[in-house]
């Protein structure tokens, strides 16, 4: 070839390898675009998966939730011991009372041998039976008759009726008032089988409109008494406060929750600090706070906190599904389960207090394995937080709200399970009769349970409660509580 063919291929093979150069820079900048992408979708499959194996057991959901149900653990070795009752135990049976209710005496007509009549004779001794059973109910009709009384000046005066019977010419007393308000509030019974409940039981034919009113009138009886409720819990040392979600009519409206192990207050609000206000108890209450770290209960700065420990073990328990060969979940679940069973035994009377070396044992090993988790789970600087950084950060940052529980294990609670509780029958209301249909019906029901799970928790029954507020004799909490 001569010199200008060589020339001339030189320069073609320049511009092939510009062209190359140009489309492999393409390439590698597609390559670098993938690979992001893939990072991404890798990122959020895992958010999902993640989503997916959330349960009641790492996670804040209700076991309702579990719709493929909960992984079992292994099964541990099954005891020796017989199932049933055991020898020894004390037995439960049906006891017979020295002076029942009503006898009655069965004779034999003739001689199981010979035949003959026994009329006449003396008995000569009787074995004994009895059956324990309730009498059929039957609505009965009263008649308050007001008699007038002509006076010699010529003036008629009317007797006035009683409180119970006074308005309308007919009306149904307070028995079966606190019979409907019981079924209604305490017993989930939707309003048109409550109806249906009392006519087969008693044989009144109320109507649906009747028994609806009777919650508002339930709420009215009971105001004194919430009212002192909401008092107390203002007063008191340590208070459980939570909150969840229910409906009225298509509307989804958040449900709060004021509590202690004596007192119960529930109330329609928003979910917000605003919202927990309306209660009437946070704003003035200097205790503890018992709660599930939600970000407005840190907004009361004038009161002490304890973060819930069981949301804190189930978030351990999802941490380590989500890094199983780290150990640091498993050491602070293992130290605060230390604390906990040190706690209980203080408050079951078996040790005066929490030993001193114990208790330093299991914090030193609590703040250990937070030091660890966050040094394997570094802050990235200018994106979002890992849910294990986020945690640890918390752990690390509210240590002395994690572990007061430890500090004063007679007072202070480990979990917020008694809030928890009294949220519970809200979800069962709205789950067997659904949900209501106005604020007013729902504000009217959620201060009837207020009452009765506070008489409950006082040894009152709830139907015992109810009956009190309509027969005027209205359960009051007692202000002073006993230690």
């Amino acid at each position: 070839m001569s010199r200008e063919d060589l020339l001339a291929l030189v320069a073609v093979l320049r511009e092939q390898n510009a062209a190359l150069a140009e489309q492999n820079a393409v390439l590698s900048a597609r390559v670098v675009q993938q690979d992001a992408e893939i990072e991404r979708l890798r990122g959020r499959v895992a958010e999902l998966e993640r989503r997916l194996d959330r349960n009641s057991g790492n996670s804040n959901l209700p076991p309702s939730t579990d719709l493929f149900g909960r992984p079992k653990p292994d099964p541990e070795p099954r005891s020796p011991r017989a199932r049933g009752k055991q020898k020894g135990a004390p037995g439960s049976g049906l006891v017979m009372v020295e002076a029942p209710d009503r006898v009655e005496d069965h004779r034999p007509a003739n001689c199981a041998d010979c035949g003959e009549g026994l009329g006449g004779r003396a008995s000569a001794g009787f074995a004994r039976r009895q059956v324990f059973d309730v009498p059929l109910v039957s609505v009965a009709v009263t008649e308050h008759r007001l008699h007038k009384i002509a006076c010699d000046c010529g003036h008629v005066t009317v007797a006035t009726a009683p409180d119970l019977v006074a308005g309308s010419p007919s009306s149904y007393g307070p028995n079966l008032r606190a019979l409907a308000a019981y079924l209604l509030v305490h017993q989930h019974v939707p309003v048109e089988r409550t109806a249906e409940l009392i006519a087969d039981l008693t044989g009144a034919a109320v109507s649906t409109g009747w028994v609806s009113s009777v919650l508002a009138e339930a709420a009215d009886l009971t105001v004194g008494s919430v009212d002192l409720i909401r008092a107390l819990l203002t007063l008191g040392h340590v208070l459980h406060a939570d909150e969840t979600t229910t409906r009225i009519g298509s509307a989804r409206r958040w449900l709060h929750v004021a509590c202690n192990d004596r007192l119960t207050l529930l109330g329609l609000a928003p979910r917000s600090k605003a919202g927990a206000d309306t209660l009437g108890v946070l704003p003035g209450f200097r205790g503890t706070l018992v709660h599930d770290s939600l970000s407005f209960y840190g907004g009361y700065a004038d009161t002490a906190h304890q973060l819930c420990g069981a949301h804190l073990v189930r978030e351990l328990t999802a941490a380590e599904e989500d890094w199983p060969k780290q150990k640091w979940h498993q050491q602070i679940r293992w130290a605060l389960a230390g604390l906990n069973r040190q706690a209980r035994r203080v408050r079951g009377g078996e040790i005066p207090e929490i030993p001193p070396r114990s208790l330093e044992f299991y914090q030193r090993h609590y703040h250990q394995g937070v030091n660890v988790g966050l040094s394997l789970h570094p802050r990235a600087e200018g994106r979002k937080q890992t849910r294990a950084r986020n945690l640890l950060e918390r752990l690390r940052d509210r240590a002395h709200d994690v572990l007061r529980f430890a500090d004063h294990p007679k007072q202070v609670p480990f979990t917020n399970n008694t809030g928890e509780r009294a949220l519970r029958p809200v979800k069962t209301q709205v789950k067997i009769s659904g949900c209501h249909q106005s604020e007013t019906g729902a504000a009217a029901w959620l201060a009837v349970r207020s009452y009765l799970d506070s008489a409950r928790k006082h040894g009152l029954s709830a139907f015992d409660a109810i009956h009190r507020a309509f027969t005027g004799n209205l359960w009051m909490p007692p202000i002073a509580l006993p230690a």
